[in-house]
């Protein structure tokens, strides 16, 4: 394969600064929000402190708008001096003294997506400067450039490019996002070049952007689910899980505490990175709780590393079921009605598995909204779950 760099045999982890910051960069009208070296100093900082790092995040990413406005007289993309006046170099050795890796972005046009040098004919230049800064993951968007052709062979050429450089660096793309307006992606090939890869738009602080994504990625399963696997994971929007890669928006505004569960319970299912985009210097206790969740982790993080699938649909709730090592696995109800109170859904177990998740018998466990033990059932039962409205009860069977 091309990519080879042996990286990201589980879905990368870590926190972006994208959809909670954006393109902040006054730093004098809002030094504590604004993009630059600071927030991610402090960033960082929180992450080891409140137990983030332990929990398996350990990519601190700079997203758009981190750059000077021009490349240097050599040809070399810079920081911007006043936000970043210790260098990118600087701040990747302070992250890795911390024991996490720093992200970094570029575009494979010629200006980012919000106006800054993009990497067109810089390609092996940028890689080398990424490299000697010691940047552990590039994300690599796709706004300005140009043509299909010149879009491809810019994602190729960068990935033969970082290799090059004999770093690790983790590539993730968002070539199929690009892509779908006007054809159907080739995974098979993206796979071979990228780490992980966008499939849809920016996820926003919102139920709608949440359940946009979910239905998107049932819609388009039987294209996506199949490539998925260990070096190579669908990226439902890399912007964030509150939670970006896919970035998680849990822990900001728009979302109810079942939305928040919904969101983690199904990247978990999807085997999504999981990119916090929020601010770890002011989160709640119960967004911690679910942020920082063991068991919602390992499912994240099973080492089969076999992406999950929508199952049953009928009326307002779906059933995805994802195969997990150890002959395991993890089951969400989605319960997607915006109206009424809790509502239950009734499944056999032999739904699970092609018949086999239960045969002859298995023990069942809620993992979300709480954690509990609900015994041992035979392969002919039935279960009954109780589901809020935009809500999501997660089982490990």
């Amino acid at each position: 394969l091309a990519l080879d760099n042996g990286l990201a045999r589980t879905p990368p982890m870590g926190w972006l600064h994208w959809e909670r910051f954006l393109c902040a960069t006054d730093c004098a009208a809002d030094p504590r929000r604004c993009v630059s070296e600071r927030l991610f100093v402090e960033m960082a900082d929180v992450m080891v402190a409140e137990g983030w790092r332990d929990a398996g995040y350990e990519f601190v990413c700079i997203d758009d708008c981190w750059m000077a406005p021009t490349r240097d007289e050599h040809g070399r993309l810079q920081a911007d001096p006043k936000r970043f006046p210790s260098g990118i170099r600087k701040l990747a050795d302070y992250v890795h003294s911390k024991g996490l890796k720093l992200g970094i972005y570029s575009d494979v046009g010629n200006k980012t997506c919000a106006g800054f040098p993009g990497s067109y004919n810089h390609y092996d230049l940028d890689a080398q400067t990424f490299a000697s800064w010691g940047v552990d993951l590039l994300k690599f968007d796709g706004c300005n450039s140009g043509t299909l052709e010149l879009l491809a062979e810019g994602y190729r050429h960068m990935s033969l490019a970082l290799n090059k450089t004999g770093r690790s660096i983790v590539y993730s793309c968002e070539w199929p996002f690009y892509l779908r307006p006007v054809q159907q992606p080739n995974y098979t090939e993206i796979k071979q070049y990228c780490n992980h890869w966008r499939n849809f738009f920016d996820v926003y602080d919102s139920w709608s952007s949440i359940k946009s994504i979910l239905d998107w990625t049932a819609l388009h399963q039987d294209s996506i689910v199949k490539i998925a696997g260990p070096g190579g994971w669908n990226d439902p929007d890399m912007a964030s899980i509150f939670v970006v890669l896919s970035q998680l928006v849990i822990g900001n505004f728009g979302l109810s505490w079942d939305q928040a569960v919904t969101q983690m319970a199904m990247w978990a299912i999807m085997a999504a990175p999981l990119f916090m985009s929020n601010d770890l210097r002011h989160i709640s206790p119960e967004a911690k709780w679910l942020l920082q969740n063991r068991e919602v982790i390992a499912i994240n993080q099973d080492p089969l590393g076999k992406q999950g699938y929508q199952i049953i649909k009928d009326k307002n709730f779906e059933l995805w079921e994802r195969p997990l090592s150890g002959q395991a696995y993890a089951v969400a109800v989605l319960n997607q009605q915006e109206i009424g109170g809790p509502q239950n859904f009734t499944f056999s177990l032999t739904f699970l598995g092609n018949g086999l998740a239960c045969n002859l018998a298995c023990s069942v466990r809620q993992v979300l909204p709480a954690s509990r033990d609900w015994g041992v059932y035979s392969w002919v039962s039935s279960l009954s779950v109780e589901v809020n409205p935009t809500g999501t009860v997660l089982l490990k069977v």
